[in-house]
């Protein structure tokens, strides 16, 4: 399973607009986890069974709550029997089909 994640804090400290601050330890979670993942610039792809997913996105949004009292957290699922690899292979299939690698 592929879950895009999106997950940042909207009450923030007053005087910043950014979030990377709170971005960043949502990363450095999903990171530990030992889950396939890629960072992007407005959300995180991870791969991986619903459970342990599930267990990591919930731990960030705890962490995130700590701190803060509200959270915005989107998630869509991509839900395919049997796929594996899905991160790097979703990207070299169009590759493939394209016969050029694209900016990634």
């Amino acid at each position: 399973m592929l879950f895009q994640l999106t997950m940042f804090p909207t009450t923030k400290k007053t005087g910043t607009a950014s979030a990377s601050a709170d971005v960043a330890k949502v990363i450095n979670i999903i990171d530990k986890s030992g889950l396939p993942y890629r960072m992007g610039p407005m959300s995180t792809t991870i791969e991986g069974g619903w459970d342990p997913v599930m267990k990591v996105i919930n731990k960030a949004r705890l962490m995130l709550r700590k701190n803060h009292s509200r959270v915005y957290i989107i998630i869509t699922i991509d839900d395919r029997k049997g796929a594996k690899r899905r991160i790097t292979g979703k990207i070299a299939s169009v590759e493939q089909k394209l016969g050029r690698e694209v900016n990634k």
